[in-house]
């Protein structure tokens, strides 16, 4: 297996329910030298077609659908060919982010518990970890010994609920029932913010 695990940042404004944040995300690339799979577009294509530098993009997967995950998927698509895979649960958030901009664009495949990719001779399975968003999404890789959580879990705890189609506990049933029956040594590569690990989570979920 040659798989590795590559981040780089983009930064923008995250907008819901009326207010304006400035935010710096991660976006996450699995693969090798000839092919990578892109998890989250958020802000800007430019600097993620940078990072993935010419290799060929498997797919496209955003973990949830507010705008500073998304901003960039359909762009990014038509910079790479590949598609976009994201959950139907977020479908309003979608059409509040490109509504207007992009109305005809759809996301192109349906992300479901239990979707899997394959890319640099690793897999890829998708968790679903509704409380942040309805439609939120994890990816565990457990051949890279890793969990790309987007905004369900953080260093330090859970991700936001205190906005538009969130809701507290049911991140937390999310998170235990999904991500802390992971193994401990599990590395979580966040959304925001560094990285920590399943068994550094385990004591800071309420």
């Amino acid at each position: 297996m040659t798989a590795r695990i590559e981040k780089t940042v983009v930064s923008g404004v995250f907008s819901l329910d009326g207010q304006d944040f400035d935010v710096d995300n991660n976006v996450w690339l699995v693969g090798d030298d000839a092919e990578v799979l892109v998890i989250d577009a958020p802000h800007r294509a430019g600097p993620i077609v940078q990072a993935i530098g010419g290799r060929r993009v498997t797919a496209i997967v955003l973990t949830h659908g507010h705008n500073d995950h998304i901003t960039a998927a359909v762009d990014l698509r038509a910079a790479t060919g590949a598609p976009v895979w994201f959950h139907p649960a977020d479908t309003m958030l979608w059409d509040v982010v490109h509504g207007e901009v992009h109305p005809e664009a759809r996301p192109d495949e349906a992300l479901a518990e239990g979707t899997r990719f394959r890319v640099a001779g690793t897999s890829l399975t998708t968790l679903h970890t509704p409380g942040h968003s309805p439609g939120s999404s994890c990816l565990h890789a457990p051949d890279l010994a890793a969990v790309f959580t987007g905004d369900t879990l953080f260093c330090g705890g859970p991700g936001a609920t205190g906005r538009s189609y969130s809701d507290h506990p049911t991140i937390v049933r999310s998170i235990r029932a999904k991500l802390l029956t992971l193994h401990g040594d599990t590395v979580v590569h966040t959304g925001h913010g560094e990285d920590t690990t399943i068994g550094a989570e385990l004591g800071r979920v309420g």
